[in-house]
Formats: C-alpha cells, sequence, structure tokens
C-alpha cells in the first residue's frame, strides 16, 4: 500500500485540520468532524446540512460555503457520520427558518439522519430532509433500498444551496430539492478498484483488461462487467443508460465526474463523447461540469450524470457560489 497518510486511524482528522488550514473561511470542528461556513447561522436563512462517508471528497466538505452547504458531517471512510454529529451541525447553522438534511440514499446515512432530524426537532430545530436516489444502474444493492444516491448529490446542494442563498422558506427550498432530484440520473464505470486505508487492498477484484459498467461510489457492483472498452463505447452505454429512464424533453446539466484516480485529460476527452452522444440523441445541453467531485478514493473511472433543467433550475445553478471546490460568479 502506498498511500500519502500517516496512519489509518486518523486519515480523517488529518484531512480536516489539513482542510482548516487551507480555508480560513470555513470553521472546521475536527473532534467532532463538522465543517462549517464560518458566518453560521445566517439570520433569515435556510440551512443546508449533509454528509457522509469520507472517501468521496471533495463531497461534502468541500461544498460547504455560500450558495452551496452550511454545513457537511464527515463519517470514518465509506461509513456514515452519527446522528450527533448531524444535530451539532444543525443546531449551528439554525437561524430560525429550518434546515434541510440532503441525504444520499445508503441505507446508514438515511437511518442516522432520520434519527438526527427526530432529535434536532426535540431541540426546537425544524428540520427537512431531502432523499437522493439518481442512480440508475441498479436497484436494492448492498448499501442501499431503492436507488444509490451519487452524481446528483451535487445538484441537489447546488440549486437548493442558491435557493437558501436568496432567502426562500423552508418549504420551497425543500421542494427545489427534490424537483431536481427527480429530474436527475446517473450511471459510474470503474476502471479499476478503490483501495481503503484501513484495508490496505483493493475493495474489490477486477481482473486486467476488464471494466464494469453501473459502479456504485463504494465500489458495489454494477450491471456486467466488459473487457475494456474505449472512451466512445463507454459514453454511448453510460448516456444511454441515463437518458433511457431520464427522458428528458428539455436541455439539461451534464456533470461528467471521476472517480479520483481519473485525470482531467482523460475526462475532458470522455466528456467529448457524452456531448457526442447526447447531439445525437437530440438532447440539448444548457450547461456542462467537469472534474473529480463525487470520488471513490483512487477509483479510476467515472459517471455521467444529468438533470432535466428548467428555467428557475438553471438560474439557481448559475448563481454565485464560494466553496472550497465549486466557485464562480462572486
Amino acid at each position: 500500500m502506498r498511500m500519502l497518510i500517516n496512519v489509518p486511524e486518523t486519515v480523517v482528522a488529518d484531512a480536516l485540520r489539513g482542510m482548516a488550514a487551507a480555508h480560513p473561511e470555513l470553521t472546521v470542528d475536527v473532534e467532532h468532524r463538522v465543517v462549517l461556513r464560518r458566518d453560521v447561522p445566517v439570520d433569515g436563512k435556510v440551512g443546508l446540512v449533509s454528509g457522509g462517508g469520507s472517501g468521496h471528497e471533495p463531497l461534502h466538505g468541500g461544498f460547504v460555503g455560500p450558495g452551496m452547504l452550511s454545513a457537511a458531517c464527515a463519517g470514518e471512510i465509506f461509513t456514515s457520520p452519527v446522528p450527533d454529529q448531524m444535530v451539532r451541525a444543525a443546531a449551528a447553522v439554525d437561524s430560525g427558518a429550518g434546515v434541510l438534511f440532503v441525504v444520499k440514499n445508503y441505507t446508514g446515512d438515511v437511518l442516522n439522519f432520520e434519527m438526527a432530524a427526530e432529535l434536532a426537532e426535540d431541540e426546537g430545530v425544524q428540520i427537512a430532509r431531502v432523499l437522493v436516489d439518481d442512480d440508475v444502474a441498479v436497484t436494492d444493492s448492498l448499501y442501499t433500498a431503492g436507488r444509490r444516491g451519487t452524481g446528483a448529490t451535487l445538484f441537489v446542494e447546488k440549486i437548493a444551496g442558491a435557493a437558501a442563498e436568496e432567502g426562500a422558506p423552508l418549504e420551497r427550498v425543500e421542494a427545489i430539492a427534490r424537483r431536481v432530484n427527480e429530474r436527475s440520473r446517473s450511471f459510474g464505470v470503474a476502471l479499476s478498484a478503490c483501495t481503503t486505508p484501513a484495508k490496505g487492498s483493493p475493495t474489490f477484484e477486477l481482473p486486467p483488461g476488464e471494466l464494469e459498467l453501473g459502479i456504485g461510489i463504494h465500489g458495489e457492483p454494477g450491471r456486467e462487467r466488459r473487457s475494456m472498452m474505449t472512451s466512445r463505447e463507454i459514453a454511448d452505454v453510460a448516456v444511454d443508460a441515463v437518458l433511457e429512464d431520464l427522458r428528458p424533453s428539455g436541455p439539461v446539466l451534464a456533470l461528467v465526474n471521476g472517480m479520483g484516480a481519473t485525470p482531467l485529460l482523460e475526462l475532458y476527452g470522455f466528456n467529448a463523447e457524452v456531448q457526442r452522444v447526447l447531439t445525437e440523441r437530440a438532447v440539448p445541453v444548457a450547461r456542462t461540469l467537469v472534474g473529480n467531485y463525487v470520488t471513490s478514493l483512487d477509483m479510476a473511472g467515472c459517471s455521467v450524470t444529468l438533470c432535466e433543467a428548467d428555467e428557475e433550475i438553471l438560474r439557481l445553478w448559475d448563481a454565485p457560489v464560494q466553496t472550497p471546490a465549486l466557485r464562480w460568479g462572486r
């Protein structure tokens, strides 16, 4: 195992300490593993809290800041944060306007955020919850009941975050977040397995010369394994899988996401193929984002997420954002 770490037991805490040093605009509670906007609570503003297992960076801590999340809770590698973290985050960001929990559909996350919502409400914080379940590859996987939550999490956090920044009430922010999730679909591909620090070896076996279609962000099995394919062939499979389920009638937001070990050279080349398929299928693209945003440690591979956009979704997507991983318009 060759990793830039000290010991597996301190990987998350070390990363949070480094994040705090790099981003003084954030408040990073290393002990409780909560990342906060330094200016919370913002008077009259709905708070947005998300989180999940570490290893998917920049999701979620990298999306904390004006125009996006108010706070993020970091669990152990590929493991949900605990309810106490979420309650602490909710209390810190609540201005009296309520808090929206954005939850990826993984069993641990769902159960812990559910418990946290009950505890926070007992403390007088109004909570709404939105479940992200955009993955079209498989249903009822090793980690989920229903579809997995993957790349659409970025769309939900950005667009709902913009609505909250504008001063929209909790009910409206929740409704927008739900609409974005309902209009989004994703499909992922693995070219190699990821390696967790604790295990020190690949989390699953993927023989040389093969890839996994429909992989999950924890290395969960996909739809099938095939011999290695070209970027063009992978784009045909991934985009068609998304379009078969989404069937957009208008323009889309497109996210071409790397799984952590795929360089931008390859991702931009893959994006060219994704755009080709969308053009051939007569699907107009309103906006495109390319990069490593919802990752799986050191997995080589990619995912495609499409969101059918309306005028409001586009306006909120374009709204200013200033986080460690996403910045524009400020």
